[in-house]
């Protein structure tokens, strides 16, 4: 699920959206930490997407 273009430095990485949402009250496993990052990012690929087609 890598993309050769990600800039590893600027991610957010599972253990830290784990400890985000922890601090807002939400607990979530690791697994559903990574699962909510891959969403997000498909999410913002969409938005761009149809932002640059108008």
């Amino acid at each position: 699920m890598e993309d050769e273009h990600d800039d590893v430095e600027t991610r957010i990485t599972p253990e830290k959206a784990q400890k985000m949402l922890k601090e807002e009250g939400m607990e979530v496993t690791l697994q559903e930490a990574k699962d909510i990052l891959y969403f997000l990012r498909k999410l913002a690929n969409i938005a761009v997407i149809k932002y640059l087609e108008k």
